[in-house]
């Protein structure tokens, strides 16, 4: 498996995906290329030691800014190291890509290169959180901050890989939601999965649900609100065990325990976040991500691809393709109605 790495994606490339890859070579033996500027990519891969590791380069002469809109990937860089890095997988050069670099860019570029599944209408961002049981999985975690109620259908449905399937919303009772929730909420019903019905925001991190299902614009607060809760909880530790030595002699006593949490709430264990629906497999992880991250990643990706995450959704999709959800064409016009009307 090869996985081709956006080299000059994120805040600190391309150090940081450099160390990741000779990691995720060193440690997994993934055969890795480093897509980018080639002669910076060198430079970095001169502060190692490489000793033999199967991780190549492939030039690309552009660069995707975080600041920049998709738009300009997709018309203006076509060499840019995110189209390059995509354009090795529909090549059959790569099997995976990961980038830390503009999420929005990297979906714009995935969808143009790859394609989307049959039956799906938007790609997601799946992305993991653990809980009181392991682990659940949001989708979709910031690809999509606008969306229908058959765009969180389709998010359902290729989550559903796994078992329990929740719609967040602010509550659990029927009459909570908003428009969006509450459409979605009755085409679920009908749809043949394991729907439990609405969640909130404090029931994902209890392991009652193995998927939850939103909009990007939601999804993204919640994870990035998870990822600054578990960062200051952490600091404010660390400051109360710094106060006394009391607190310092009780801290040895907990250390192995403490360790653990903070390893499993710390998201470049993760690594990053599948692109759902794409024809291909692709990574999305944090712009600041650490050279771990990027390992994980890595990791991750290769994983994915050797499961042969795409046959299993495209499996899932054809099975349901052709069903007839009570009341669908009905509450998609009802809602592009009710859109217009506040619009105008």
């Amino acid at each position: 498996m090869r996985v081709a790495v956006d080299a000059m994606g994120g805040d600190f490339a391309p150090r940081v995906e450099v160390e990741g890859a000779l990691m995720a070579a060193r440690e997994y033996g993934v055969e890795v290329i480093l897509v980018g500027d080639r002669e910076r990519i060198r430079a970095e891969l001169a502060r190692h030691h490489v000793g033999g590791l199967p991780v190549t380069i492939h030039h690309a002469s552009e660069v995707v800014e975080m600041q920049e809109s998709p738009a300009v990937a997709l018309r203006r860089k076509r060499d840019s190291s995110i189209r390059v890095a995509f354009d090795l997988v529909r090549e059959g050069r790569a099997d995976a890509v990961v980038s830390a670099g503009n999420s929005g860019a990297a979906l714009a570029v995935g969808v143009r290169v790859l394609k989307i599944l049959q039956g799906v209408e938007r790609p997601a961002i799946a992305t993991t959180l653990p809980n009181l049981q392991g682990f659940s999985i949001l989708v979709d975690a910031g690809a999509n901050v606008d969306c229908k109620p058959l765009h969180l259908i389709h998010f359902a449905i290729m989550g559903s890989v796994d078992p329990r399937v929740g719609l967040l919303s602010n509550g659990s009772e029927e009459t909570k939601g908003n428009e969006l929730t509450r459409v979605a909420h009755s085409l679920l019903k009908s749809v043949p999965i394991n729907y439990v019905g609405y969640v909130e925001g404090r029931d994902i991190y209890r392991g009652d649900v193995d998927v939850v299902v939103c909009d990007g614009f939601v999804g993204n607060i919640a994870l990035k609100l998870s990822e600054g809760l578990a960062e200051a909880i952490t600091t404010m530790l660390r400051t109360e065990i710094g106060r006394s030595l009391r607190a310092k002699l009780g801290y040895l006593l907990i250390k192995g325990a403490f360790d653990k949490l903070r390893k499993k709430v710390d998201y470049s264990e993760y690594g990053g976040a599948p692109l759902l629906g794409i024809n291909g497999v692709g990574m999305i992880s944090h712009g600041s991500s650490p050279p771990k991250a990027i390992k994980n990643a890595i990791r991750s990706a290769r994983e994915l691809a050797e499961l042969g995450l795409n046959v299993h959704l495209e499996e899932h999709l054809k099975s349901i393709q052709h069903l007839e959800v009570p009341g669908l064409k009905d509450s998609a016009r009802a809602w592009e109605q009710a859109r217009e009307r506040r619009l105008e």
